[in-house]
């Protein structure tokens, strides 16, 4: 279909619109079961737009197969172009809210949970409070994440190489440390180099299978260290108990550790090692590149930057 030798009507276009937004939802999120759900629909209206486009079009978008939604060639191309005019769509809707005095709208963050968890929930009352008008949408993810193709507005990332691709603020910085109860080292004494924890319990993380090698550098020496223990949990907090409770020696980012260390329940070990993994580095506040920025994501910005900046 070339487009470019038609004109096209302009009703025609204007009864269409509502359905190519549609249908660019219905392609990102791979079925009409999960579209319907983003947009508070049921799945058989979806189908009945998709269908009313295609009539329109004269042209076949959809291949509904018994397992899965596969997209046509043509619907393919429809779709990049789609694309082109949403996003057009999208800066529009931007400009308009960069000019409001008041922030409102819907604001989605994401953020690894420990740090959501510790660091964030403090500030969610107080920040609302403060912008009524705004609506506040936290995700939990120690995961990747595609902050375009998830609809998240902000990605905190803990990390020495933050995205090249989005804009990066940093607002602070995490260090990993080593930590165990006074009962613990008072039973089976404090390791004094890093290869003393092979004779310890320790409380890794057993996500894969290599988050038991922890490794260490200080000044131009470095040692790596294949830990054991009779607990392993990827939970920051239940790591923590099993730590206060004299299970073992665990590692942790600083600031999950940051009130049992003050109040005792806990004391740091290999202080002068620097430990080296995930979850470490700057805390990266991370958006995406914009001409205007609508008021709500500056209001969330300024906000975390003043509370939780050095």
């Amino acid at each position: 279909m070339n487009l470019r030798h038609k004109s096209v009507d302009a009703n025609k276009l204007i009864a269409v619109m509502p359905d190519l937004a549609v249908f660019i939802i219905v392609v990102d999120e791979g079925s009409y079961t999960a579209a319907a759900k983003k947009l508070g629909v049921t799945p058989s209206a979806l189908s009945k737009q998709i269908s009313r486009l295609e009539k329109a079009l004269s042209v076949k978008l959809l291949e509904r197969t018994t397992r899965k939604l596969m997209i046509s060639e043509s619907g393919t191309k429809i779709y990049e172009q789609c694309k082109v005019m949403t996003n057009a769509a999208k800066q529009a809707v931007e400009i308009a809210s960069s000019e409001h005095t008041i922030p409102s709208g819907t604001l989605t963050v994401a953020a690894p949970k420990a740090f959501l968890s510790i660091v964030l929930q403090p500030l969610v009352t107080p920040f609302l409070t403060q912008y009524p008008d705004i609506q506040l949408k936290l995700k939990a993810s120690d995961g990747e994440i595609d902050i375009l193709s998830e609809g998240i507005d902000i990605v905190f990332r803990l990390t020495e190489h933050p995205s090249e691709a989005l804009v990066n603020k940093k607002i602070g910085k995490v260090n990993l440390a080593l930590c165990a109860s006074p009962e613990y080292l008072a039973l089976r004494g404090e390791p004094q180099i890093p290869t003393d924890l092979r004779q310890h319990d320790c409380i890794y993380l057993g996500e894969t299978t290599t988050d038991h090698i922890w490794d260490f550098i200080k000044d131009e020496e470095f040692q790596s260290v294949s830990v054991t223990g009779r607990y392993a949990v990827n939970h920051s907090q239940m790591r923590l108990k099993g730590v206060i409770d004299g299970l073992g020696i665990g590692i942790f980012p600083d600031f999950v550790i940051k009130q049992a260390l003050e109040n005792g329940s806990v004391k740091e070990v290999l202080k002068d090692w620097t430990m080296k993994g995930n979850y470490q580095g700057d805390i990266a506040l991370q958006f995406a590149q914009t001409k205007f920025m609508p008021a709500r994501l500056r209001a969330f910005i300024d906000y975390v930057t003043e509370h939780l900046a050095p």
